[in-house]
């Protein structure tokens, strides 16, 4: 690697340390029961858990190699559009374009080799169509609605989120395959039975 390629990594990787600075709604709560909200960077290495347990109990097989590389880039463009709560009906208006300026400014600070790279995963992530761009999916919602349920879900009672609205939310991770419907059920009882959503008609998940 030649020195100039080198300061252009490192002005990258200190650019990335800014995701652990951006904060998502859900919280994460200490073994001594203190609360704060989770970081984007959590959220990402507890996505690469997720899909690390995952990954024998789904039916299609996947590169988890690359699986793994479009966890770490995908959450990249937070840095500048900020993480839009899955729930904020003004601001979901306008965040496929402010993210996608967002990438294309973030990745022009790549070299050209990186740039073609991050690029080709953060649009195959955002496309759902290849089976590692639908586990990424279901891995990413799944984590979400998890960090949501053993926390409390402030977020949702603050926004009085019903179960039939998480369901428009969840359904395309119910959907990605039996492993994931199974798991987000069993998240979807532990919320009924604390309270956590605003009461409304309750539909079975599936």
């Amino acid at each position: 690697m030649d020195p100039a390629r080198a300061r252009q990594l490192i002005a990258f990787f200190a650019f990335a340390d800014r995701l652990k600075h951006v904060e998502r709604r859900g919280r994460t709560i200490s073994p001594d029961g203190r609360a704060r909200q989770e970081n984007a960077a959590e959220h990402g290495w507890h996505l690469a858990l997720f899909a690390l347990m995952l990954r024998h109990d789904i039916a299609e097989k996947v590169d988890l190699a690359r699986v793994f590389s479009m966890l770490a880039v995908h959450d990249l463009v937070e840095i500048e559009a900020g993480d839009t709560f899955a729930y904020d009906l003004v601001h979901a208006e306008s965040q496929g374009a402010r993210e996608a300026l967002a990438a294309a400014n973030i990745i022009a600070m790549l070299p050209g080799d990186l740039a073609a790279d991050f690029s080709s995963l953060w649009h195959e992530f955002e496309a759902g169509e290849t089976p590692e761009a639908r586990f990424a999916m279901g891995c990413d919602r799944a984590q979400g609605f998890f960090q949501q349920v053993i926390s409390g879900a402030e977020a949702w009672k603050a926004a009085g989120i019903t179960r039939a609205q998480s369901l428009r939310r969840m359904q395309p991770a119910i959907d990605a395959g039996p492993a994931f419907a199974t798991l987000i059920n069993e998240l979807y009882d532990m919320a009924e039975a604390d309270g956590l959503f605003r009461a409304d008609t309750l539909p079975a998940a599936g």
